[in-house]
């Protein structure tokens, strides 16, 4: 009787795991694809289109969605908090580490989990077309003879374009005022003489360049950029100043590796996708797919090459446990 019973119990058990609806994989509703700055700029126009390129791979549409401010820690902040599903991702950048590191919020990097890098690219140090230097060594013989005259644009306090020109002054051994005009004015107070250079991502600059209105003395980069291939890095004249701007995708905290793993894949197939190779070789980024293990050790070591020009600057501000 015993063994009767217990063969019901395992048919019935069998009935209702049949009868259970097999697991959906992911992912089988839309993505919200968060982007830390406004629209129209580098940041945008590429997610945009990285995005676009992961809707057709993944199956679902993965929406993008501005939440810019306070130099990206909005759109971290609240991806940190969102739930650990895989349908809330980061369109992020080294703004994860110098909004980290400057104190806009109380978390490390590591708060939230980094699927992986997509591109990086230079941020040239730019002056007017008709400044009176023609290379970076022309700009630090007359900003060293002259210091506290010079202002430099960047797109904010603290941001990764601010950090590029505090890197430049010191290797030039120059004063400078550092103006965080925005981005939106960044460009436009070069050419209307309100600032005498600027520090801004390729993307940013490039069009610029092209037309002739501003001229690329150096960019702060290991090597030289192939769509610039003219413009020499600050190595080449002498100067020690490397930060380059990456961009990547993050998650909140306890997403699963099967889902991580799902847009790590669509993501890397979506940054070689020839819709995004062409935008950048138009554009001047660098993409360089890099997974999550490899990637969290760029993190670290660029992490401390941020925390290391923050202080040097007076701008970090340390962090309560996460």
């Amino acid at each position: 009787m015993k063994t009767i019973k217990t063969l019901f119990a395992a048919l019935a058990a069998a009935a209702l795991f049949q009868a259970l609806p097999a697991r959906a994989e992911f992912p089988e509703k839309p993505i919200e694809f968060i982007i830390p700055f406004g629209a129209g700029g580098g940041a945008d126009i590429e997610g945009r289109l990285l995005a676009d390129e992961m809707g057709k791979i993944l199956g679902v549409a993965v929406v993008p969605v501005n939440k810019p401010g306070a130099g990206g820690a909005i759109t971290y902040t609240h991806v940190k908090n969102a739930k650990p599903d895989g349908y809330t991702v980061a369109w992020s950048s080294t703004s994860i580490l110098t909004s980290t590191n400057i104190g806009n919020v109380d978390y490390e990097y590591s708060a939230l989990e980094h699927i992986g890098r997509v591109e990086y690219q230079p941020m040239p140090f730019a002056v007017r077309a008709d400044a009176p230097w023609q290379t970076l060594k022309d700009f630090a013989d007359d900003c060293t003879a002259n210091p506290g005259k010079y202002k430099i644009a960047n797109s904010s306090s603290g941001s990764a374009t601010h950090l590029a020109a505090i890197a430049i002054a010191n290797a030039i051994g120059c004063e400078v005022i550092h103006l965080p005009v925005g981005i939106k004015r960044r460009n436009a107070s070069v050419l209307s003489g309100e600032a005498d250079a600027m520090v801004a991502p390729l993307t940013g600059a490039l069009n610029l360049a092209k037309a002739g209105k501003i001229r690329l003395l150096a960019i702060p980069s290991g090597e030289r950029n192939g769509v610039i291939q003219d413009v020499p890095t600050a190595a080449e004249q002498g100067y020690d100043a490397h930060l380059d701007l990456f961009r990547s995708l993050s998650v909140p905290k306890g997403t699963p590796d099967a889902v991580k793993a799902r847009l790590a894949d669509a993501m890397i197939a979506a940054a070689k996708s020839d819709a995004f190779m062409t935008l950048a070789a138009k554009s001047g980024f660098t993409v360089a797919p890099m997974g999550h293990a490899e990637f969290e050790k760029l993190l670290a070591s660029e992490d401390e090459l941020v925390k290391g020009i923050m202080q040097q600057a007076g701008l970090y501000k340390s962090k309560k446990a996460n």
